[in-house]
C-alpha cells in the first residue's frame, strides 16, 4: 500500500506541476508592452496604421510602410518583449533602404487585442500572411524577417507561404535549446507546451536563409545562433554582428549589417546560390 500511495502522490505531483507550468508559461515567454508611443513618422518615414483580423477573433495593430518602387517586400516579426514602438527605429530604417515593410504587434502587444501564447502567435502570423497575399506585388521579392522569438514566427510563416528569403536575427534552434543552460528552467520545460521549433520550421520551408547574431548577445547566446545555423539544411549564410547585443536598436557595425542584408536580398532576387558562411 505504501508503494501504491507513493505512486499516486508522485502522479499527483506531476499533474499539479504540469498544470502550474502551463498556467505560468506565458509569463516566462512573453513580455508585452501596451499602447503605442513611437511610430515611423517620428523618424521621417511615412506609414499607415492598419488593423488585421485573425480567424479566432483578435484584432492586430500593424504598420504598413510602402515604398514607391520597392526593392523587396519585408514582413517583419519582432521579439517577445515590448511592442512595435520599441522597434520603430529599425522598421523605419528598413523602409529608408527602399523596402516596403509590414510589421505587426502580436496579440496582447501594443494596441492588439488578446493574450499571447505560442499557438496564438502562429494564428497572428497566418492573419498577417493573408493580408500580404492580398496586397503584395508578386513581381517584387518577398522576405520574412524575424528577430529573437520573431525568428520562429518568420520560420513558421515560411511553412505557410514560402518567401523568396528568410532573415533570422538573434534566433535560437528551439525552446529546449534556449533553456538547456539553466537546469531549473530545463526541468520545467519538460512540462511546458511551448516548443518554438525554429530550425525544424526553417527546414520544412526550404527557403534561402540569412542568420544574423551579435557576438555579445546577453539574452540568446551567440552559440545558439550558430547552433540554429548548423541545423539548417538548405542554402544559408551566417553573419556575425560584431559587438552586437540582443536588444540593440541600432546595429553597432551598421555598415556591415545593412550590406549583408542588401546583398542577401539581391541574391535571393536573382536566385544566385548563397555562400555557406560569412565571417
Amino acid at each position: 500500500m505504501r508503494v501504491l500511495w507513493t505512486a499516486v502522490g508522485l502522479i499527483g505531483a506531476i499533474v499539479a506541476l504540469t498544470l502550474l507550468v502551463r498556467a505560468i508559461e506565458p509569463s516566462f515567454a512573453f513580455f508585452p508592452l501596451a499602447g503605442e508611443t513611437t511610430t515611423p513618422s517620428q523618424f521621417g518615414v511615412r506609414y499607415e496604421a492598419i488593423a488585421i483580423h485573425t480567424r479566432d477573433g483578435e484584432q492586430l495593430r500593424a504598420w504598413w510602410l510602402h515604398a514607391d518602387a520597392p526593392r523587396a517586400g519585408i514582413v517583419y516579426f519582432h521579439g517577445n518583449g515590448g511592442n512595435l514602438s520599441v522597434w520603430a527605429p529599425i522598421v523605419a530604417s528598413i523602409a529608408e533602404r527602399g523596402y516596403s515593410v509590414l510589421a505587426i504587434d502580436y496579440r496582447g502587444y501594443g494596441s492588439s487585442s488578446g493574450r499571447p501564447s505560442e499557438r496564438g502567435l502562429y494564428r497572428d502570423v497566418d492573419a498577417a500572411l493573408e493580408h500580404v497575399a492580398r496586397h503584395h506585388d508578386i513581381h517584387v521579392p518577398l522576405v520574412y524577417w524575424g528577430r529573437s522569438l520573431g525568428a520562429t514566427m518568420a520560420a513558421y510563416a515560411a511553412t505557410v507561404a514560402r518567401p523568396d528569403g528568410l532573415i533570422l536575427e538573434s534566433g535560437f534552434p528551439d525552446a529546449r535549446a534556449l533553456v538547456r543552460s539553466s537546469p531549473p528552467l530545463a526541468f520545467l520545460a519538460l512540462f511546458s507546451t511551448y516548443r518554438f521549433p525554429t530550425a525544424a520550421l526553417v527546414n520544412r520551408a526550404a527557403s534561402p536563409v540569412l542568420v544574423l547574431h551579435g557576438d555579445r548577445d546577453s539574452v540568446i547566446p551567440f552559440a545558439l545562433g550558430r547552433a540554429l545555423f548548423e541545423r539548417i539544411s538548405g542554402p544559408k549564410e551566417f553573419v556575425t554582428v560584431r559587438g552586437g547585443d540582443h536588444n540593440d536598436i541600432t546595429p553597432r557595425d551598421s555598415s556591415r549589417y545593412w550590406d549583408a542584408i542588401d546583398r542577401f536580398i539581391v541574391r535571393v532576387n536573382s536566385e544566385t546560390a548563397l555562400p555557406r558562411r560569412t565571417e
